[in-house]
């Protein structure tokens, strides 16, 4: 959900795939976090499709 919400907001991202990426799943727990979707945006981390929070880190 959150890649099409990115997607359809215009919205560049980088998806990464922490089941066959070491790296991204060892940043995902540097973060403190071991679920995903995790989404960073200019430092914030949205956990999950919160579309409210989402829409406003975007709106800043």
């Amino acid at each position: 959900m959150v890649k099409g919400f990115l997607s359809q907001k215009g919205v560049d991202f980088v998806d990464r795939d922490i089941t066959e990426d070491a790296q991204a799943l060892a940043e995902l727990g540097e973060l403190g976090y071991m679920t995903s979707p995790v989404t960073v945006i200019d430092g914030e981390v949205v956990v999950g499709f919160d579309r409210e929070r989402l829409e406003h880190l975007l709106a800043d």
